[in-house]
């Protein structure tokens, strides 16, 4: 087991801004990390207004913040999302992402190629009901959060039902609207499960193994855990959405440290604030604003929508091998990355 601290992890700078298309992201929603050290960035765009179809897309872009294109757009046709809600890539560069409007998931190859898609509504075997969380096994199968059936299924990477586990309730084992899922090195499975506010361990097979957190705002407690990551010794890390915050586990469910979020300007932000003089001087204002000590009744999301630093809709997180935790913001259009302390694993 690593012995960790508070300090396990430093803010390192900021990828994003917010833009329509383009050098930007729309109210993103996931993040996957993909060869050659290239983002995909899944943005949902907000509610389906119209005008907003347009906007629904993956921004590829570097971890230096180098535009590189985009692709797909907002509608029913092969290739097009309309409430994407998770992306993954599996071992030759493809790009999956879980569509809940639509009911099924997307294929893509890694510049963005339509390839492929399966799914239907329903609660049959391999039917989905509002899609969220993907991740690839060990096996290079597909794991799906099916949300609205509260279950996670099991498929081959062009789509072949394989297995699956789960049903609804509140007790070891049962989900209630799961959304987020992470494999270990081990291959167990960790599950979001966003209403019961906690993380549930599976075995490979969906045998339930462990049970993290209880509803509430102290340290260990959760308010809708949305994703949940694992790093390479095993520590979790939960967005937990509900608290405006991301916290961080030991591999038998301690509490290690909670994050807040410490944002400085990413590189496409300071573009548009050379021409917005006013608009920066507004914001480094408000990040001088002292940081509360929170009673139960204070509003965190009004405190987070107020101090420009504080993570805003913190709905996704992602581990890398080399010691960065990516945290995707969906209010604040943007992803803080954080780097792991020398000497804390």
């Amino acid at each position: 087991m690593a012995t960790l601290t508070q300090d396990l992890y430093h803010y390192s700078y900021t990828i994003g801004f917010y833009a329509q298309n383009g050098r930007g992201f729309n109210n993103p929603v996931d993040v996957a990390l993909g060869r050659d050290g290239v983002l995909y960035v899944l943005n949902r765009a907000g509610s389906d207004v119209e005008l907003r179809m347009l906007y629904k897309r993956v921004t590829m872009c570097t971890l230096d913040e180098d535009y590189l294109g985009e692709f797909s757009n907002g509608g029913t046709e092969d290739g097009q999302l309309m409430w994407p809600a998770a992306i993954a890539i599996d071992a030759a560069g493809n790009v999956y992402i879980s569509d809940e409007a639509l009911h099924r998931i997307s294929i893509f190859d890694a510049q963005g190629r339509f390839l492929g898609k399966w799914g239907v509504r329903g609660s049959g075997v391999g039917m989905f009901d509002r899609p969220a969380g993907l991740v690839f096994d060990q096996d290079q199968h597909l794991l799906v959060v099916d949300g609205l059936n509260n279950r996670i299924q099991r498929y081959t990477k062009d789509g072949r039902f394989l297995g699956q586990w789960g049903k609804g309730g509140h007790g070891p084992g049962e989900l209630n609207l799961p959304w987020g899922i992470a494999v270990d090195r081990a291959g167990a499975v960790y599950v979001a499960d966003w209403r019961n506010d906690r993380i549930q361990k599976f075995d490979a097979q969906g045998g339930f193994l462990a049970s993290y957190g209880i509803s509430g705002r102290g340290d260990g407690e959760f308010s809708r855990p949305s994703g949940v990551a694992v790093d390479g010794e095993g520590n979790i890390y939960v967005a937990d959405w509900g608290n405006e915050r991301v916290q961080v586990l030991s591999p038998d469910g301690g509490f290690l440290a909670t994050y807040r979020g410490e944002s400085g300007l990413s590189k496409w932000g300071e573009s548009y604030f050379i021409a917005n003089q006013d608009e920066l001087e507004e914001r480094r204002k408000a990040n001088l604003e002292p940081e509360l000590s929170l009673s139960p009744t204070d509003d965190l999301r009004e405190e987070s929508a107020s101090i420009e630093k504080f993570f805003w809709g913190p709905i996704s997180v992602k581990v890398d091998d080399q010691g960065r935790l990516y945290v995707v913001e969906s209010c604040r259009h943007r992803i803080q990355v954080y780097r792991k302390a020398p000497g804390s694993a």
